[in-house]
């Protein structure tokens, strides 16, 4: 794993919660924190200004299910290749990235979610990605590395879509893709704009309606081709 243990707003030995996640064809256990309320009560105010770091890496979504079966669909394209995921959460599609074969890199802002996910693989029995802790405005992560890059749910506000473009515009190879699952909000349609506007394509590959929680979910995915 990338990252030492250090300073963590979670008690990382205490009471866990395992959520049992249908997804890309198989049964998976994915454990978190059990205490998600006083996780969000510790949340304080400078953690919130400090880029909103509240920590949505706690919950599965919606995204993450379509986007690893999506991953399962193509395993004959990820298969021996790097790829990286982008803000990995809990592990989901960085696990079922590495079951199909993917050399994974995968990493997120906090420490609390590696140490969960790490658990997860081994938890699934499935090779270890690199685990990395990372803020992809300050890649640690070398240029031109990627084959594939995968995320979901990281476009949530307008302003990260500079970020999210110029980190794939670093760890892409040329003519290197990226997947970009996302639920139908509005916040997240001028994306495909902007990849437009840098001579990349752009193309909606798959749209999944799913039942989560009792709610309709509709969920796009976008395929980005970084140009040659």
């Amino acid at each position: 794993m990338g990252v030492k243990r250090g300073a963590t707003i979670v008690d990382l030995d205490g009471p866990r919660q395992r959520l049992e996640v249908v997804a890309a064809g198989r049964s998976w256990l994915i454990e978190r924190t059990a205490d998600l309320e006083t996780l969000w009560e510790l949340i304080g105010e400078d953690e919130f200004t400090e880029d909103e770091r509240l920590p949505y890496w706690a919950e599965v979504w919606p995204s993450s299910v379509v986007l690893s079966a999506w991953l399962g669909a193509n395993r004959a394209r990820i298969a021996g290749r790097v790829c990286v995921d982008m803000g990995c959460g809990l592990g989901l599609t960085a696990l079922a990235g590495s079951l199909f074969g993917a050399r994974v890199i995968a990493f997120d802002y906090e420490f609390e979610p590696l140490f969960f996910a790490r658990g997860n693989a081994d938890l699934n029995r499935v090779a270890q990605p690199l685990w990395i802790q990372m803020d992809w405005r300050n890649a640690a992560i070398a240029a031109g590395s990627a084959q594939f890059v995968w995320a979901g749910d990281v476009i949530y506000e307008k302003r990260f879509i500079g970020s999210v473009l110029s980190f794939l515009d670093h760890v892409l190879v040329p003519g290197g893709r990226a997947w970009i699952a996302e639920p139908d909000r509005a916040v997240a349609r001028p994306f495909g704009e902007a990849v437009a506007a840098l001579g990349w394509g752009c193309e909606r590959v798959h749209t999944e309606h799913i039942q989560w929680e009792g709610h309709s979910v509709t969920v796009h995915i976008l395929e980005i081709s970084k140009r040659p």
